[in-house]
């Protein structure tokens, strides 16, 4: 463990200044990715900026029939809002199917979405990683890549973003509220929020220097059959292999995000419009121009069964 500095903030703003105006300093809430980081000696932040005491855990709807929620409300609160669970059911469920009792009760939304990536390489300081050491190579690429990415990927980088609950929200078409170190606001679609590798896989997200988050916005509730799959090498505390988030409309149409095959939540609207057709029109349009390894091929063809349970799901009452 490296030395560093802390200091708790009082507001938003405060918090995304203290954090621009230190080299290297780090937001912590829940601590639940960073500190196995600091721990690792993956992230060695030279100073924490503590912003448990900033009051950003309400869920509240407001009065456009949104659903807001405080960037520092628990995965649990969340999950078992009676809202949530009421009308956006895939994102209840995607989030209890993440980790463990005792990690859903620290981590907080905010801390979910920002959650590094799981990638064997990136956990280990011996190993090549761009996305740890940019510049330094991909120890993935033509190594033991099994859990890794088939689509969205980069000469760079095929590391996945490991999480379930933003999968859901980006089938749930949810926005991020943020803050910046002037104290100015502005709205991210989660669409536009993680970004794919590219020639810059360290970094993981659209935020500036200081930027912090401060809520995530559902839209009104869309109805329809809520479903999330999640396909692992074990049945509990486990990082998915393929994740299928959908809702579902009577008739068969909706909308579908995958999670466990790219960098960041997959989606693309225009497969959406296949899934009438069934799972593998819809999983080829999914799909396209897959680039998969030799060790994780076979996630291909599991994302196609995968939303295939899915959409039978959907089909009985």
């Amino acid at each position: 463990m490296k030395p560093f500095t802390y200091e708790r903030a009082r507001t938003p703003a405060e918090a995304a200044a203290a954090v621009a105006r230190q080299p290297n300093a780090k937001f912590i809430a829940g601590g639940t990715n960073l500190l196995d980081l600091m721990k690792l000696e993956i992230e060695a932040p030279a100073h924490l900026v503590d912003v448990n005491d900033l009051k950003l855990d309400a869920i509240e709807a407001t009065r456009d029939g949104d659903l807001r929620i405080g960037a520092l409300a628990t995965n649990t609160k969340l999950a078992s809002d009676a809202r949530v669970r009421r009308d956006y059911g895939v994102l209840s469920r995607a989030i209890v199917a993440g980790a463990s009792g005792q990690l859903r009760n620290k981590a907080t939304t905010a801390g979910n979405l920002l959650q590094r990536t799981r990638c064997p390489y990136f956990y280990d300081p011996n190993q090549p990683c761009n996305k740890r050491r940019p510049g330094s190579g991909c120890g993935a690429i033509g190594g033991y890549s099994r859990q890794l990415a088939v689509i969205g990927v980069s000469d760079t980088c095929i590391a996945t973003y490991p999480g379930d609950m933003a999968v859901a929200m980006r089938v749930l078409d949810a926005t991020v509220e943020t803050v910046r170190p002037d104290g100015t606001t502005r709205t991210i679609p989660i669409a536009d929020f993680h970004k794919l590798p590219g020639d810059t896989p360290h970094i993981d997200t659209t935020l500036e220097r200081g930027e912090l988050i401060t809520a995530v916005t559902l839209p009104p509730p869309i109805g329809g059959r809520h479903i999330y799959h999640k396909v692992r090498d074990r049945a509990s505390y486990a990082y998915a292999l393929v994740s299928v988030a959908a809702v579902i409309q009577p008739g068969g149409t909706g909308r579908v995000a995958i999670g466990g095959i790219a960098h960041k939540p997959w989606r693309r609207e225009n497969a959406e419009a296949a899934l009438p057709q069934g799972a593998k029109a819809t999983a080829a349009l999914l799909l396209a121009g897959a680039t998969p390894t030799r060790d994780n091929e076979f996630k291909v063809p599991l994302v196609e069964r995968t939303l295939g349970a899915v959409l039978a799901e959907a089909r009985t009452a």
